[in-house]
């Protein structure tokens, strides 16, 4: 059967004739799919979205079921949701037959909502995915809320998730899939390329969602292949980042001497990056031009005794010809 295009879809028409919830076709569950039956449930459960949580809800079904399906797990693996909300995509999960499934959700009411309507197919935690403890699984899935998406996946990336598949802020999801040179490219692309790469998968309308967001969304997913050698300080790597994007457009051949001299003293600039394998045009390049392994390595170099980094032999994977 063909599937209709994300993007062209409209689940907020008001023409469009409505619905009682969703049944999976595998169960009884019943999920509200439109944006009156999620007001519905939040009158019951007393429940006002909040801008600052970012509670805009998913209210298309097909984009829940491709969600779940471009989790790259066979069923019968554990996953686990982050922020079940009213269980859209945790049924779409539950249809492709992945279990355990556990769901963290930190409003209360949800949390009670989901345990009531879903029973035994799943554990509910009443958690927060930015500061409590993280189940074990071979893949983590949720749609983010937009306003804290970016501290939510940079826990999750340190924590060394194998898989992830996440509904974030357009955005977000372009800066997390963008490589040196692209406009999007930046501090998030460094620290997501660290760790594996992201892929952006479908855009997700703002209609799609209840309340409507300003933003639209993407669908992104993830897959785990460390960097090698991986940052030795990652301190030192954030205020690298920081200082070097802060003036992201300006030449590194103005920025990089002064921070170098901030984070490293006495050393001329032009050793280190020569010893880092940068390109010899460095100075005429923007810190957007430089890659992830580059700029790493820089940073590992900053953190080590004088007597350690002269080393003469070529760099591995340099783009020193870049």
């Amino acid at each position: 059967m063909k599937r209709r295009s994300i993007a062209s879809s409209s689940p907020a028409d008001p023409g469009r004739r409505e619905r009682p919830p969703g049944r999976s076709a595998s169960s009884s569950i019943r999920v509200p799919e439109t944006p009156s039956q999620v007001e519905e449930i939040l009158d019951a459960l007393g429940v006002e979205p909040t801008r600052g949580w970012g509670q805009n809800f998913l209210v298309d079904r097909e984009v829940a079921r491709l969600e779940a399906a471009l989790v790259d797990l066979p069923p019968g693996r554990p996953v686990v949701e982050i922020g079940g909300g009213l269980g859209l995509l945790t049924a779409a999960l539950l249809e492709r037959g992945f279990h355990p499934l556990t769901v963290l959700e930190r409003e209360p009411r949800f949390a009670a909502f989901l345990a009531t309507n879903f029973g035994s197919r799943i554990h509910v935690r009443e958690a927060d995915a930015l500061v409590d403890p993280l189940p074990r699984a071979d893949a983590y899935v949720g749609n983010l809320p937009f306003s804290t998406a970016t501290p939510i996946l940079e826990r999750l990336l340190e924590e060394g998730i194998p898989h992830g598949v996440f509904l974030v802020q357009r955005e977000v999801g372009e800066r997390l899939a963008a490589t040196a040179g692209s406009r999007q490219y930046g501090k998030l692309s460094v620290v997501s390329a660290i760790h594996g790469s992201f892929r952006l998968a479908d855009r997700v309308p703002a209609r799609m969602f209840h309340p409507v967001p300003r933003v639209d969304g993407v669908l992104t997913v993830f897959r785990r292949h460390p960097m090698e050698p991986p940052p030795e300080d990652r301190g030192m790597l954030e205020r690298l980042l920081a200082g070097l994007f802060a003036q992201r457009r300006k030449m590194l051949g103005n920025t990089l001497p002064p921070l170098l001299e901030e984070l490293l003293p006495h050393v001329p600039a032009a050793e280190v990056v020569s010893e880092a394998g940068w390109p010899e045009d460095w100075a005429r390049r923007r810190a957007e031009e430089i890659s992830p392994e580059d700029l790493v390595r820089l940073s590992n170099l900053l953190v080590r005794p004088e007597d350690s980094r002269a080393d003469p032999s070529p760099v591995p994977g340099s783009s020193r010809q870049g």
